[in-house]
């Protein structure tokens, strides 16, 4: 099966009442980990690449690694989906590229400069079929190239958001409702303003929306990275129960990187530390895939509700 949109999957979640996984890949382990899972829970997924992603593995690389994805699981509904995209040229260099979703963040911009840019990206897009998210309001934190301070971070304005999406035409939005990137998410209780999402899908009926920052940062893989030589105190996410109630809401797309680069980097730390003469790449890799793999059957299964959804 040749790569999808996502028009179809957020269709489905949002009547179903569940969310569709986008994971960041960075190179064939995590792309292989996450497709199986896929593949075994018969879950719809979204393949993120950020600019970082690109710039480490080189994009004719990763494309060709989602390639060999759709030959080995066909049966799988696939989206290849840019990740924070910043500029119309990165935008445009990926539609041209045959991603089938884009993500232009100008949440960074001034209100009207971010309409402009996003309706400058959703022309090009929809003129060659591909379907594009944006953002409005801002998360605190960092991630690759995203940094931004606690301070500068805004909630979304439900009123601004009907205006938005009906003068840029875009697919789907990223809204700011609490959750922030990184494995840094919350310092007190963690909560999230669920009658500010209400109120935005109440205003938007049938509207695809987005969380971002969304990883759980799961205590016991932190405690694993910690165990074996890591330094990463005190990180702490979104719950998985607010995530789960987040998809009753309108919200049809949940990203997760964080908590993937937790379970492949603990589990690769335990096993060199467990077997200090490895020294063949594929053993500790191997185990950090099965690491993915994991991970992602868990959020598909007691996080997303998108099993069996194709």
């Amino acid at each position: 099966m040749p790569l999808v949109t996502t028009t179809e999957m957020f269709k489905k979640a949002y009547e179903g009442r569940y969310a569709v996984g986008a994971f960041n890949v960075n190179n064939m382990e995590i792309i292989q980990g996450i497709v199986e899972a896929a593949r075994e829970t018969r879950s719809p997924v979204i393949l993120q690449v950020s600019a970082g992603a690109r710039k480490y593995a080189n994009a004719s690389y990763l494309k060709k690694l989602v390639e060999a994805a759709l030959i080995e699981a066909p049966e799988v509904d696939i989206a290849l989906h840019l990740d924070h995209g910043d500029s119309f040229e990165l935008c445009r260099a990926v539609i041209d590229d045959g991603f089938t979703s884009v993500m232009i963040d100008g949440s960074h911009l001034p209100y009207e400069e971010n309409i402009a840019l996003t309706r400058q990206v959703v022309d090009y897009a929809h003129a060659r079929g591909v379907v594009v998210e944006a953002e409005l309001g801002r998360l605190a934190g960092v991630e690759d190239a995203v940094k931004v301070d606690s301070k500068d971070a805004t909630y979304t304005d439900p009123d601004q958001a009907v205006d938005f999406v009906n003068r840029t035409g875009v697919d789907s939005l990223a809204i700011a409702i609490g959750t922030s990137h990184g494995a840094y998410k919350f310092k007190g209780e963690p909560e999230l303003d669920f009658e500010r999402l209400k109120t935005i899908t109440g205003k938007l009926p049938g509207f695809p929306l987005v969380l971002h920052g969304a990883s759980t940062v799961i205590k016991e893989f932190v405690n694993m990275c910690n165990a074996y030589g890591g330094d990463i105190p005190g990180a702490r996410g979104v719950p998985e129960d607010m995530l789960t109630e987040a998809s009753n809401y309108g919200v049809c797309k949940i990203n997760i990187d964080t908590d993937l680069r937790l379970a492949m980097t603990g589990a690769i730390r335990k096993h060199l530390m467990d077997h200090p003469s490895d020294f063949d790449p594929r053993k500790y890799l191997g185990v950090g895939r099965a690491a993915i793999k994991d991970m992602v059957i868990h959020k598909i299964t007691r996080v997303l509700g998108s099993a069996d959804k194709i």
